[in-house]
């Protein structure tokens, strides 16, 4: 098939790209650079069935392709922040642009969503059914309602114009390409445990996330375009249920890198979820997915990636 890939120099595109040339696919990848880089996609590019359009989803393209995964939008808030209006519009407008793609050309289009449109959540672990508790007017509301209208968009083109769409919940991922200061947690910790400073941790350390590796991830990714189910067109949460709390994270990260890492505590950020874990029974029902690669094997691997850039 030819693919199209939105965002795919980012961390997870340019894995999802790998991937998808590696299964024998024609892969077409879209960026405009704002956090994809070209070195994570340089050793592609002598590859004949890769190609690379440098482009902004929030305006229209005219391609022809089978399938349409549509990643493009920064995912951590340092940058979905520092232009709120911009991170509206990618999810917004890139939606729009990309469904009407799809529509004309009678492609399969996927939808990166987030497990930020449950917000800071009342009900643990998260279920697909679950309607969230976001606030719409907060700091991180660009990205969490920019996520959460582009889901709304692609049941709308699905139910109204019969488009073929596919929705994924990513809970938090991590692994070698992503951004050293991208403000998540777990390239903080590795970065700055690597650099021998004190690893920073907002609150006391309860908030519990569940760290998903980027492998794994691609992996649903790609079971869900591919399966057929009554049901496929609802969203599915993807994501590693194994749930930590930060100050297990940077004990885990301490045995990754084998140091007594040292904490410096900061207040709480605003609208910073609590906890965040996701009920995947839908992935394991329709996609027989759930993941299979460890915290401590995942961060080894992450660990490497990043000692290499520091």
């Amino acid at each position: 098939m030819r693919i199209l890939v939105t965002g795919g120099a980012g961390f997870i595109g340019s894995h999802l790209c790998e991937r998808l040339l590696s299964q024998g696919h024609e892969v077409i990848c879209l960026d405009n650079y704002f956090t994809g880089r070209k070195e994570n996609i340089f050793h592609l590019m002598d590859d004949h069935r890769f190609e690379l359009i440098r482009h902004d989803v929030t305006e229209p393209i005219f391609l022809e392709v089978d399938q349409i995964y549509n990643l493009a939008c920064p995912a951590s808030p340092v940058h979905y922040q520092f232009n709120p209006v911009k991170t509206v519009k990618t999810s917004v407008m890139g939606a729009i642009n990309m469904l009407g793609l799809a529509k004309r050309v009678r492609a399969r289009i996927f939808q990166a969503s987030t497990s930020e449109v449950y917000g800071d959540p009342l009900i643990h672990p998260q279920t697909e059914d679950y309607w969230g508790n976001v606030n719409p007017i907060g700091l991180r509301s660009c990205y969490d309602e920019g996520k959460r209208i582009a889901e709304t968009l692609f049941m709308d083109y699905h139910r109204q114009n019969g488009v073929d769409t596919r929705i994924v919940r990513i809970f938090n991922t991590y692994g070698p390409k992503m951004l050293e200061n991208d403000g998540r947690v777990v390239s903080n910790f590795i970065v700055q445990a690597l650099k021998g400073e004190e690893l920073t941790i907002y609150g006391e350390g309860n908030q519990t996330r569940s760290f998903c590796y980027v492998d794994d991830l691609v992996e649903g990714f790609i079971r869900l375009m591919n399966a057929e189910a009554e049901d496929i067109h609802l969203p599915v949460n993807i994501g590693n249920p194994g749930e930590f709390t930060m100050n297990e994270l940077a004990q885990e990260v301490g045995k990754a890198i084998g140091k007594d890492i040292k904490i410096t505590h900061l207040p709480l950020p605003q609208d910073d979820p609590k906890q965040r874990k996701p009920n995947i029974e839908r992935a394991q029902r329709l996609l027989g997915w759930q993941p299979t690669i460890p915290l401590a094997e995942g961060l080894k691997k992450t660990v490497e990636y990043f000692a290499k850039r520091i």
